[in-house]
């Protein structure tokens, strides 16, 4: 318990110092730290405010992100209002005490339906305490191993002890900064002369500040903000996301629970059928798509028929040789009792939006249900870590053959085969489906290549891989099944972008197929063996070929990016 809670207040701690705090630093110091200045700044003046307003803001935001994180979707569920009730009725609480710092008169108006209260303070003038809940229901920490763990098991409402541990230890090191950040703008109040004589002037400054971060939050201003300036935080979150024993500790992957327990019991790619468990239920899905009115999809109702459950990312290279032969399996032998569940699962931010993720969809010609599992709560339920991963269900909802990564596709198809005659003795089964296998051979080809600083892997150049935006060149060498950048680049979490002009990247690899994830819009310039050719990219990322199929082949290539373009990944077939 001890190493969850230091897990938890270290990822807080790294939150609480990035650029996703930024926007509300300016109210934290003038409204929960300079307005409890002594008014002289004399040891026995007065405050014009409690002492005790920057503990009692901070309390606040811990206990508002606590309870609004791990119970605040089941409480909206219990009164039928929406998801986004809590943010809606932070931002207006936070203009109302905005309101009432710039205009006294109105404050009293706010604390007369509070005047049973022995101490009615509501955040406006001496207490903090409901200005510290505004900001807990508004604030949004940058994402981490830790609050996707702390995520997944409120979505999920599987909620104990060490969640809480968990959630409490990361919002009170989230919070420990800006407690830092009020206190010394108490203390700058204190000593700076200025501060001292005009305190009316700071606590109106104060309001409008928070009026103006409440009109931010409402047209996604601090999102804007956390995008322009570079993560410097971005080193620590890569060795505290990439820790084994972190992962162990926090079980990304999903923690056991009685409806997955026995999945274990499944041997990844047996060639007899097993017995696993009723499959776990398909839970927190965000939107459904190719089902009647894109209406859910219980297993439950889907008894009496053979299920296979697929995991998958439309950009994942993996997801896309493997999609052909669950859509040719699905029209197969839809018609004989075969449905197939396509869970998206996103790896990237851009994988969640739902219209991407429906283009992709109809680029791959699938059919059958898909459901977004943008917080991967199904995911998380299913403890799957895999891309793509398939579960393959009996007609009486037991999981019998589980499937991860590539491959292995002419002994699923059997396992099928053998589930839909079991289920119906009579049925006709057409012949068995004829795609090609394009499993490429393990460690045939160059691992799959991240940009992005959270993921990088196969970096060869001499500088270092840093956030923000830097000069980058070539190497004298370059080792194989590596890159190396040429240029100015952008780099954030996300993926590498050119700035102040085009700019390249060297990739020595091993594959029978190049294919890049790109997004934004631009031309893309291509260089092998002395030979160029153009091509342009436009509209929601995607992977496009850089090298088509062919032999497996060692070879070296430079792609040249134009600004506006985003550089994900390299991926190898």
């Amino acid at each position: 318990m001890f190493s969850l809670a230091l897990i938890g207040f270290l990822g807080g701690l790294i939150t609480g110092i990035s650029p996703c705090i930024l926007p509300v630093l300016p109210v934290i110091f003038l409204s929960g730290g300079a307005l409890s200045a002594r008014a002289d700044g004399a040891p026995d003046a007065a405050p014009t405010v409690s002492r005790w307003r920057p503990y009692l803001v901070i309390s606040g935001l811990v206990v508002a992100f606590s309870v609004f994180t791990l119970i605040g979707s089941l409480i909206l569920a219990l009164l039928n209002l929406p998801q986004d009730f809590l943010r809606w009725a932070g931002i207006v609480v936070l203009v109302l005490i905005g309101v009432g710092l710039i205009v006294p008169k109105f404050q009293h108006i706010l604390e007369k339906p509070f005047s049973w209260i022995p101490q009615k303070n509501v955040g406006t003038d001496r207490g903090g305490f409901v200005l510290g809940l505004a900001l807990g229901a508004v604030y949004v920490p940058c994402a981490g191993p830790v609050l996707a763990a702390i995520t997944v098991a409120g979505s999920t409402g599987r909620i104990g002890t060490e969640t809480i541990v968990l959630t409490v230890s990361f919002a009170l090191g989230a919070a420990l900064p800006l407690l830092v950040f009020a206190l010394a703008g108490r203390r700058v109040a204190e000593r700076v002369k200025t501060f001292r004589k005009h305190q009316q002037r700071i606590r109106v400054i104060g309001g409008v500040l928070m009026i103006a971060l409440s009109i931010g939050l409402v047209f996604n201003v601090p999102q804007l903000i956390q995008r322009l300036i570079p993560d410097y935080t971005s080193a620590l979150q890569d060795q505290f996301s990439n820790s084994e024993a972190i992962a162990e500790q926090l079980d990304l992957g999903g923690l056991e629970n009685d409806q997955n327990k026995d999945l274990d019991l499944c041997t990844n790619g047996a060639t007899e059928l097993e017995s696993c468990g009723t499959a776990p239920d398909i839970t927190g899905i965000q939107q459904w798509f190719n089902t009647e009115n894109d209406q859910p999809v219980d297993l439950a109702e889907l008894k009496g028929k053979v299920v296979l459950v697929d995991f998958w990312a439309y950009s994942c290279i993996n997801c896309q040789r493997s999609i052909p032969h669950i859509t040719a399996w699905y029209d197969a032998y839809k018609d004989a009792g075969l449905e197939v569940i396509g869970i998206h699962s996103p790896e990237y931010a851009f994988e969640k939006v739902p219209a991407n993720v429906m283009a992709g969809a109809r680029n791959f010609g699938i059919t059958y249900p898909v459901a977004l599992d943008n917080n991967l709560s199904t995911w998380t339920n299913y403890r799957n870590r895999y891309w793509p991963a398939h579960y393959l269900i009996d007609a009486e909802g037991v999981v019998r053959h589980v499937k991860f990564g590539e491959g292995g596709y002419a002994n699923t198809e059997e396992l099928i085969r053998q589930l839909l005659v079991a289920a119906n003795p009579d049925v006709k089964l057409p012949p068995a489906t004829d795609v090609s296998d394009d499993t490429p051979d393990a460690g045939s080809t160059t691992p799959e290549t991240y940009l992005s600083l959270g993921k990088v892997v196969n970096f060869g150049g001499d500088e270092k891989y840093a956030s923000g935006t830097n000069s980058y060149r070539y190497p004298s060498t370059l080792a194989d099944d590596s890159f190396a950048l040429k240029g100015d680049w952008t780099l954030d979490f996300q993926n590498a972008q050119p700035a102040n002009g085009p700019a390249s990247i060297r990739l020595n690899y091993t594959a029978r197929e190049v294919r890049m994830v790109l997004g934004g819009e631009g031309t893309v310039t291509v260089t092998v063996n002395g030979q160029e050719r153009e091509f342009e990219v436009s509209g929601t990322p995607n992977s496009y070929s850089i090298i088509p199929m062919g032999g497996a082949v060692k070879g070296a290539l430079e792609v040249t990016l134009s600004p506006g373009l985003e550089a994900y990944s390299f991926t190898f077939g």
